[in-house]
């Protein structure tokens, strides 16, 4: 739609990296282990705090207990980044792997989603699937441990949208 006020067509267009047209190759999901990076930043800031506590002195104005409360909290924040900081060894192709294996039944279309789970963030697989039959007669969803494939749950059932018998 042509603008009045100016003379050419002003179209909206997706940035560069949402473009799937310019997508080429698998996607590969970023690793966990990446949040030890700010969990060592957050020490670090914490060491600071304490030290200008110390070099500060009880005198000055500017330096209080708040140093020492906010070394605390940065201490507790980069130790939680530091061991929720999980390497991932089974990626989303060997859960759907497990996952098939663990359903008890052929399976069709599949999808996998990166999870976490707990406090700690320990990374999961849900992969969703259903049955190879057409339209698909079963479902089931199974939790995947990324760490080390392990399955954690499982789910099975029939599907409600598959065939229905006829009347």
């Amino acid at each position: 739609m042509a603008n009045p006020d100016h003379g050419d067509d002003i179209r909206d267009a997706l940035p560069e990296d949402l473009n799937i047209t310019a997508f080429s190759g698998a996607y590969e999901f970023p690793d966990n282990s990446r949040r030890r990076i700010p969990g060592v930043i957050y020490l670090v800031l914490a060491a600071l705090c304490v030290l200008v506590r110390l070099v500060g002195g009880t005198d000055s104005p500017m330096v209080n207990g708040g140093w020492i409360a906010a070394a605390i909290i940065l201490t507790a924040v980069g130790l939680m980044s530091i061991t929720s900081g999980w390497r991932m060894v089974v990626d989303e192709k060997q859960a759907l792997v497990v996952a098939t294996r663990a359903v008890g039944f052929a399976v069709g279309h599949a999808s996998a989603q990166q999870v976490w789970r707990g406090i700690r963030s320990r990374p999961t697989w849900r992969v969703f699937c259903y049955s190879a039959e057409e339209p698909p007669l079963r479902r089931g969803l199974v939790l995947v441990d990324a760490l080390n494939g392990s399955v954690l749950e499982k789910l099975t059932e029939a599907n409600p949208d598959g065939a229905k018998p006829a009347d």
